[in-house]
């Protein structure tokens, strides 16, 4: 999941892991695609409506809309 042996990327990547376990799948799922569009389902729900007490409780897309619109801003 992760490029190489950077070990920052592996805690962000069993954060995220452990967040879908936690809080998403909460059921075992019947086939692979069930449990494709359960992951997806998840990741589209945490970046988009889910707000995040660390972001100010905005979203993560929110959060970085804001961010490209600022580094825009300066960079013009």
């Amino acid at each position: 999941m992760t490029d190489g042996y950077d070990c920052y990327q592996n805690a962000l990547a069993e954060r995220i892991n452990g967040i879908l376990k936690q809080e998403f799948l909460l059921y075992t799922c019947r086939n692979i695609q069930e449990l494709k569009r359960l992951v997806e389902e998840s990741i589209f729900i945490y970046n988009e409506i889910r707000p995040h007490l660390s972001l100010g409780m905005e979203t993560p897309n929110q959060v970085h809309k804001k961010d490209l619109a600022l580094s825009h801003q300066v960079s013009h």
